[in-house]
């Protein structure tokens, strides 16, 4: 029955036609001779007169396209292109996205194939399209700086309105594919810009589509060609199924991360290590207005918000009693002077107030919590939650994070006296990829106190914590407790490989978009050349890292005293993807592969087959 049914859809998408309409797409073009814009040379009608030795270049260089508006939705089962018959052209046409939409100004867009490739001039190339889904609208969007520049571009299929059942992703990880009103590209890190945002997952089996805005996000990653972005939901959303249901997301860009898994390997060191609070993060491709963009991390907003930063959220008419004394959300920042609601503690500590917002927050509020984090500095021993500290503190030494405390987020409950710290954030330049403190472990001292930024003065800070007799005696307690419980080479190791393996299709394109493998961006000490060397310098760092960290702390690795904690299926327990993609509460009924199954402070990898 099976191969009956592959049989016959066979033969409904070879006999599906070539389809035609009205030319739709960029209209200014530029002519080559004149190098002027220009309405009749080199039009977009010539994407579509059957001639290959005619073609459209538009006169922008980037976020251009060609299409047809069919007149009724059709489901695109083949799409087909041909490069300009010049020397760039075969090249032209790599990272081409072909989209469908049933709004003429293609905010629903979504991918229907991406040419990984070099096309062929004189050539037709033509490839399968695996989408349920019918749409009026279709077109070629070329790749960045490239003005368009294609010949030929040909859509098959037959007339239907389809069904969302089976949706396309560009690879095997999630598709995030975002829209903007008037192809407005967002510009700085205040305006939002209107948007549909639509992700697409599990192998095209799962859709949110839904509006919101997008700004840029970050401070240094600002600067870099490959833009980190923060998008935002009109309503809150569940998203890759993430343990939180929020309306604020952001999308890292790991420019110059080439292993593009630095953030969610410290994600797994911080659960590994015991955080109250790890954000989501999950492996996602990135098309905006119908460019690729490349391979980006979706991760959680650091936030108050139920299944991230859990703290009572406090409304302007909380000025005295119990209620004036939280929740709290600050983050000791670097950067705080930029921005609008901030103080400098006694210590000379620069804090940025996170929650109660900017233009909420009260007077009385902010002198209580101006007030509140001077108490605790000047007597951590009472006012610190040290657990989180110490946390915190591994998770930026075994990572070898230069940025620990260049950006540290800390948070208060009401009617509480005790600080926490948390969660851990920004690790593109930490396992070995800062030259400034490369190699990390070859110092003898910690990484915050070798190199290390910290704002303000918060390697004093943290020297007298560590420094401290009952400090340091708490902190190898928690430090054998984790390697104890499971924070291994070889779970380190198996994390490592289980991600090389699911970003190989995504970081082909990734270096495609960007080739920066040959090259030192951002603060790389090296530029090793390919991806799978990333990715080894990586795994040997942590391999290195480890052994470093038993040293320093007086531990002796003994394989036999690993807790043998046993996976109780009778008890609360969370599913989560290798990617760490949320997958529920409950393994029965996942599909075939590897999960990570995580009970109370214990993690587990699991086999489905």
């Amino acid at each position: 029955m099976f191969i009956a049914l592959m049989l016959a859809a066979s033969r409904v998408a070879a006999d599906d036609g070539k389809l035609t309409g009205t030319v739709i797409g960029t209209t200014l073009s530029v002519d080559y001779s004149s190098g002027q814009s220009t309405q009749t040379v080199n039009t977009r009608e010539q994407a579509f007169d059957g001639k290959l030795d005619t073609f459209f270049a538009s006169w922008e260089r980037s976020y251009t396209w060609v299409g047809l508006d069919l007149g009724q939705p059709c489901v695109i089962t083949k799409v087909g292109w041909s490069p300009r018959n010049d020397g760039l052209g075969p090249g032209r046409v790599v990272l081409g996205v072909f989209e469908g939409a049933n709004r003429e100004d293609f905010m629903d867009g979504v991918p229907l194939y991406i040419i990984t490739d070099k096309g062929t001039i004189g050539q037709i190339s033509h490839a399968e399209v695996d989408c349920s889904a019918g749409f009026r609208y279709v077109r070629y969007v070329g790749p960045a700086d490239a003005r368009c520049n294609i010949a030929e571009v040909e859509f098959y299929g037959h007339a239907g309105e389809g069904d969302q059942s089976r949706l396309s992703q560009l690879t095997n990880l999630p598709t995030v594919s975002i829209h903007t009103l008037d192809g407005v590209i967002p510009y700085d890190k205040e305006n939002d810009i209107t948007a549909l945002i639509t992700i697409i997952s599990d192998n095209g089996a799962k859709l949110l589509s839904a509006p919101g805005g997008i700004r840029e996000r970050g401070n240094a990653s600002r600067t870099f060609p490959k833009k980190p972005w923060r998008i935002k939901f009109d309503k809150k959303q569940n998203v890759l199924n993430a343990p939180a249901k929020a309306k604020k997301w952001t999308l890292i860009n790991n420019y110059g991360d080439k292993s593009l898994m630095r953030n969610l390997l410290a994600f797994e060191l911080s659960r590994r290590m015991g955080m109250p609070y790890t954000p989501f993060g999950a492996a996602v491709d990135v098309v905006l207005n119908g460019e690729y963009k490349g391979c980006y991390q979706l991760c959680d907003q650091v936030e108050v918000n139920p299944g991230r930063v859990e703290i009572t959220e406090m409304a302007p008419e909380d000025v005295s009693g119990e209620a004036l004394t939280g929740g709290y959300f600050v983050e000791v920042d670097a950067y705080a002077n930029e921005e609008k609601s901030w103080f400098n503690s006694q210590k000379g500590n620069p804090v940025t107030i996170k929650s109660p917002d900017e233009d909420e927050i009260t007077a009385e509020q902010r002198s209580y919590i101006e007030g509140y984090f001077n108490k605790m500095e000047n007597n951590w021993r009472t006012y610190l939650d040290l657990e989180t500290f110490l946390r915190h503190f591994l998770v930026g030494e075994l990572s070898g994070n230069t940025d620990t405390y260049w950006s540290t987020y800390m948070y208060k409950h009401r009617g509480s006296d005790i600080m926490y710290t948390g969660p851990v954030w920004d690790f593109d330049i930490a396992f070995d990829n800062d030259v400034r403190t490369y190699p990390v472990c070859s110092k003898n001292d910690y990484v915050f106190r070798s190199g290390g930024s910290c704002a303000g003065n918060m390697h004093n800070f943290v020297s007298d914590i560590i420094n401290d007799q009952a400090g340091l005696a708490k902190l190898k307690e928690i430090w054998a407790a984790a390697r104890n419980g499971g924070l291994t080479k070889e779970n380190i190791e198996a994390f490592v490989s289980s991600h090389e393996q699911l970003l190989d299709r995504s970081q082909q394109l990734n270096f495609k978009r960007w080739p920066i493998l040959s090259e030192r961006v951002h603060q790389n000490p090296r530029a090793l050349g390919s991806y799978s060397a990333e990715v080894e310098a990586v795994r040997k760092y942590m391999n290195d890292r480890i052994d470093w960290m038993d040293n320093k702390l007086g531990f002796v690795y003994d394989p036999t005293a690993i807790d043998r904690v046993v996976f109780d299926s009778t008890r609360p327990y969370a599913v989560y993807s290798v990617s760490g993609q949320y997958r529920g509460n409950s393994l029965r009924s996942l599909p075939s592969g590897v999960y990570v199954v995580v009970q109370g402070q214990h993690s587990f990898k699991q086999v489905i087959r």
